[in-house]
């Protein structure tokens, strides 16, 4: 593993591209901004490298690094032996509850074939902002959860760690490795081709999902 100090961000230097980043629903364009300061693995290095911040006590990483491992396992091995590293990262409250994280995210260059997962808010509540959403927004969600609350803070999602972590799992993940795999093998990201790239991660993930669906029951939060 790598620590958080071999892996910051710099934002002022262009080292990658960036795909997918599903937030909390939508697509965030600020995305496009964010790059990595990671180096390609050494060729005796096992891949992909696991990095793994300490999320605040106000989210945990509903999936653990063995998990991760297990879906990768019922993948083809060509959908997935270009992953050079897989970060659960960790995500400030108020960037949150600004709307400013995301889900996920897959980005390259440099040699280097990112995904990025980030934490869920240990009340299991995803945020979905002060207006009701639309109807496309839920049905997203609709086989994991349909159990839309308001309250003073606005509308969201009540999920269970048990369905939380098989949405990581079963799309949230996959959705990613879609992304990875269009970009390794299909096309060089731009903004001209976002919509066929994230047609071809949806599709990878209703393909896929029913292989690697299984029962989960939930753990102690962040046991890796």
């Amino acid at each position: 593993m790598q620590t958080r100090k071999h892996t910051a961000w710099k934002k002022n230097r262009k080292f990658g591209d960036v795909w997918g980043g599903r937030t909390f629903p939508k697509l965030a364009d600020k995305i496009f901004n964010r790059q990595h300061n990671l180096s390609a693995p050494k060729n005796d290095e096992t891949t992909p490298i696991y990095i793994i911040d300490n999320p605040s006590r106000d989210f945990y990483f509903p999936i653990t690094v063995d998990e991760i491992k297990s879906t990768l396992e019922k993948l083809p091995k060509d959908h997935t032996d270009h992953l050079t590293h897989i970060w659960l990262q960790k995500i400030k409250k108020t960037d949150y509850v600004n709307g400013d994280t995301f889900q996920g995210s897959f980005i390259c260059g440099s040699k280097v074939y990112l995904i990025v997962l980030h934490p869920f808010p240990t009340d299991n509540k995803m945020r979905l902002g002060k207006s009701k959403p639309l109807k496309k927004t839920l049905n997203y969600y609709k086989n994991y959860t349909t159990d839309l609350k308001e309250d003073k803070d606005g509308w969201y999602l009540q999920w269970t760690e048990e369905l939380i972590k098989k949405y990581f799992l079963e799309s949230l993940l996959l959705h990613e490795i879609g992304h990875s795999i269009d970009s390794f093998y299909k096309r060089y990201w731009s903004k001209a081709t976002k919509v066929k790239s994230e047609n071809f991660a949806d599709n990878y993930v209703a393909v896929w999902a029913d292989k690697v669906r299984e029962t989960y029951e939930p753990k102690e939060k962040n046991a890796l």
